[in-house]
């Protein structure tokens, strides 16, 4: 009876552990549906929408993109305080660094 009772509330517990994971809030990404995603950061500025980038406030600096693997795809220099980049890549998730300030974003 007790093993029974044991097995029962362990699989309660694993339920309602479950359950608390997937009602947790999930950030730190932009994705491009619809619309523009605006992230800033400092005095950095990324605006996304469809397969464009703009990046205000980064002159001088590179932006770096890489895959969810980590492996480099790209790194373009920033030559103006306000950028327009238009990002030749396939559907995918992929990170952009500039400086410090590290974006997750999704091309479809």
């Amino acid at each position: 009876m007790w093993r029974n009772m044991t097995n029962y509330m362990k699989k309660t517990l694993l339920i309602l552990f479950t359950a608390v994971l997937l009602g947790a809030p999930v950030s730190s990404y932009a994705f491009m549906e619809q619309g523009g995603i605006e992230q800033s950061v400092s005095n950095i500025k990324i605006e996304i929408k469809n397969k464009q980038v703009r990046v205000v406030g980064a002159n001088g600096k590179k932006i770096e993109i890489y895959n969810l693997t980590g492996v480099s795809i790209s790194t373009i220099q920033i030559e103006s305080n306000d950028a327009n980049l238009s990002l030749n890549l396939p559907k995918g998730c992929y990170i952009l660094k500039i400086g410090k300030v590290v974006r997750k974003i999704s091309v479809s």
